[in-house]
């Protein structure tokens, strides 16, 4: 979870996936994109972001599946009505609701993110948006042209959009229409700031749009690097790498339990994912991950990367060592952090050969090389 996301106050998202889709075809919300729905794709990228989760669906599709959704609600006859259906379940002491378009799979925990934390600096309200790439046309009834604004002061507004909880309740209260509830929080004279969007963040309207964003997803890849170190602790701790405990007299030193193979993995994973690095989300200085188990971050940043659309496919680490010697310990690692990835992770162990603070043995090292692939498997 990116910081803003992570300050006080509880975050709730709505997803709305109650459409009929009638340029699509049919409900696309459940059409598959890289052998994952529509509304798993939004569900999961709004419950790495949100502290819960309200699905609004079209009546029969109740009890269809939906996992990361604690509550599922039939939607209205309109967009503001199904939002309005879905924020009656938020629960009273949420302080930002987060609204997104199940029809937006690709959008990022990153941008969820960022519109909660312009909210949490002060907005009533935050959208992401583009500057249009065509000229913009102000036609009249009969399709004669009444202007030509200038682009520089549009924005194709996207979704997701944060909202302070009681300014989207207010905006609500009148039961007013809009095609976006930012609008509706206009209206009531709340303040929208408008944050930049993602290009890749395309809503699926016809089959088309859908088919051109599978074949990106299956050709996409981002290769990662991540890169650990950590001295000798002075304290009597173990010494973990690679999620398994290493014949050592002696540990790392470090806030969690110092698992420099894992933490350089890690930041492997995260970077081109789009998500930063590991200690943006798991700070050194908060409490709860004190002494925590490394192979549980790592499990997390797998999550975490599959919400935003990226999976890995493999990764290579090199640890540098003067001791303990680790290559009796290499297959065990191998096996533990391809479990936990998901795909083939191989392990080499080398010296520094008396150069530097390695070569003098004063803490252990790790670089890691990920590559990662943006249509995950079902």
């Amino acid at each position: 979870m990116s910081d803003p996301a992570t300050a006080p106050g509880a975050v709730w998202s709505i997803v709305l996936a109650a459409g009929g889709g009638s340029r699509f075809g049919g409900p696309k919300q459940w059409e598959s994109l890289g052998g994952r729905s529509l509304v798993e794709w939004s569900l999961d990228m709004c419950g790495s972001c949100c502290d819960g989760t309200v699905l609004v669906v079209p009546e029969g599709f109740e009890d269809a599946s939906s996992p990361g959704a604690d509550h599922v609600v039939t939607g209205g006859s309109s967009r503001s009505e199904s939002v309005r259906r879905g924020l009656a379940l938020v629960p009273e002491d949420a302080e930002i609701v987060v609204v997104h378009d199940a029809a937006r799979p690709r959008a990022t925990p990153d941008l969820t993110a960022a519109v909660i934390g312009a909210v949490r600096q002060g907005a009533d309200a935050a959208v992401p948006g583009l500057v249009p790439a065509d000229t913009i046309k102000v036609v009249d009834a009969d399709g004669w042209v009444e202007a030509t604004p200038d682009r520089d002061g549009l924005r194709a507004v996207q979704t997701p959009q944060a909202f302070r909880a009681g300014a989207l309740r207010a905006a609500h209260a009148g039961g007013g229409e809009a095609t976006d509830d930012a609008a509706l929080v206009e209206a009531t004279g709340g303040r929208v700031m408008v944050i930049e969007g993602e290009a890749d963040n395309v809503k699926v309207t016809t089959r088309t749009d859908l088919e051109a964003m599978d074949s990106r997803g299956r050709t996409s890849l981002r290769i990662g690097h991540g890169f650990d170190v950590h001295p000798w602790s002075d304290e009597p701790r173990p010494l973990v790498l690679g999620g398994i405990e290493v014949d050592s007299s002696r540990g790392l030193k470090g806030h969690s339990d110092a698992d420099a193979v894992c933490h350089a993995l890690c930041d492997a994973i995260l970077g081109p994912a789009g998500l930063g690095d590991l200690g943006r989300h798991f700070p050194d200085d908060d409490p709860q991950w004190a002494g925590a188990a490394s192979t549980g971050l790592l499990a997390e940043v797998v999550r975490m990367a599959a919400a935003a659309g990226w999976r890995p496919t493999s990764a290579d680490i090199t640890v540098v060592a003067e001791a303990p010697k680790l290559a009796p310990h290499v297959p065990m690692m191998e096996a533990r952090l391809g479990e936990l990835v998901g795909s083939v992770v191989t392990v080499k162990a080398t010296r520094a050969e008396g150069l530097g603070a390695l070569g003098r043995g004063e803490g252990i090292a790790a670089w890691a090389v990920a590559l990662l692939e943006s249509a995950p498997r079902s």
